[in-house]
């Protein structure tokens, strides 16, 4: 090996140790561990090929699905879990294996500008590219697939399942869906076949060429903007704000449906200045009409010494978006608050009075205000 690339992959090695250290199950949590790619397949497991990911020499392999680009040695998993190196070759172990498979209203997503009082068959795996300290859902996201995998199903039985249950849709959420990318796909384009919505529920926390794939076959993706600044993220989600960004812009550029979701924590998050500089940067780069929500945080995993976000501070957040040119701010947690409900960007009307996750009224006709007749963004009836 030449000396300037053995270098090269040391670094990159030794960057990949620095972001993993801190989780289990990562590729370097323990340097005695290998698994066998053969083991997964007498479990059961369904084995896919990964795509997004560079051989490198010595049977290293660097993942480019997402910002960690984890170098991977043979026998090895990335810092998500979900992928394993077997003999230079990058492999999905979450290609149809489910933690969980259940049928939401669309509102819990949450998603207020797609079909709206319908449901969406929301599924999850295990693992995750980030470890965020208040995650709700960790006791999937920080596990590997072997310990919590539930169901073992192929995309065309998934559609099937959802057509079957008369869901609307399929919802990609709880734990990242970037980490089973390759299952997202493919069931995304037999379900738009089917005339299903496709629903990705993510981080934001995934590079440009795998996310454009995506933008080809979702019809709206979920981005949650953890906080704003670069501190928050790399103490508080062991990641990286630039990231997220550039996913927001890219999907902005292109069109895609989107909403962005920030959980107020008090005291990490919350502060005025911090948000008003996010709502600057969302309508410079989004635009006034992509909704926005605001969302009650509550204790749990390693945040548990911070109480619930004061909804006094989630009104005054929302105003003062609205106040800077956000013309679709939510509420999310707070059930019967007013933030919960859609009013028209032009008349400011009532359109879709909720309440938690039912649809009390809704007066928007062929996608458009029913008093001022303007189009209102999202996929509706």
């Amino acid at each position: 090996m030449e000396r300037r690339n053995f270098i090269k992959i040391l670094s990159a090695l030794s960057a990949t140790f620095y972001l993993n250290k801190r989780k289990p199950g990562s590729c370097f949590a323990s340097a005695q561990k290998k698994w066998s790619l053969e083991k997964f397949r007498k479990n059961g497991f369904h084995i896919c090929k990964a795509r997004h990911f560079k051989k490198l020499e010595n049977n290293l392999v660097n993942c480019q699905l997402c910002p960690n680009r984890c170098i991977i040695p043979s026998g090895m998993r990335g810092r998500c879990n979900a992928r394993l190196n077997s003999d230079g070759q990058l492999y999905s172990l979450v290609y149809g294996n489910l933690s969980s498979i259940s049928v939401d209203p669309i509102e819990k997503k949450p998603v207020f500008h797609l079909l709206p009082g319908t449901f969406a068959l929301s599924i999850s795996t295990a693992g995750c590219v980030l470890a965020c300290k208040y995650c709700q859902n960790w006791q999937i996201s920080q596990s590997l697939p072997e310990e919590i995998c539930n169901y073992h199903v192929t995309p065309s039985e998934l559609v099937e399942k959802a057509i079957k249950l008369k869901c609307d849709s399929i919802a990609y959420t709880y734990n990242e869906p970037t980490v089973f990318f390759e299952f997202m796909i493919d069931t995304a384009k037999l379900a738009a076949e089917k005339g299903l919505k496709n629903v990705m529920v993510s981080c934001g926390y995934i590079n440009q060429a795998p996310l454009k794939e995506l933008i080809e076959v979702m019809d709206i993706i979920k981005v949650d903007l953890k906080g704003f600044s670069e501190e928050f993220y790399q103490t508080i989600t062991g990641g990286h704000l630039k990231p997220v960004k550039q996913t927001i812009k890219t999907l902005a550029e292109n069109k895609k449906l989107l909403d962005i979701v920030c959980l107020i924590i008090p005291g990490l998050n919350d502060d005025s200045a911090s948000c008003d500089k996010m709502y600057e940067w969302l309508l410079k780069t989004a635009g006034p009409l992509p909704s926005l929500f605001l969302s009650r945080f509550f204790p749990t995993y390693k945040l548990r010494n911070i109480g619930p976000t004061p909804v006094s501070k989630l009104e005054n957040l929302r105003k003062l978006a609205i106040n800077k040119g956000l013309k679709y701010v939510y509420i999310g947690n707070v059930p019967g608050n007013e933030g919960e409900d859609t009013f028209c960007h032009n008349c400011r009307k009532l359109l879709i009075d909720r309440l938690g996750y039912q649809i009390v009224t809704n007066k928007i006709t062929d996608g458009k205000c029913s008093y001022c007749k303007t189009k209102i963004p999202g996929i509706w009836r």
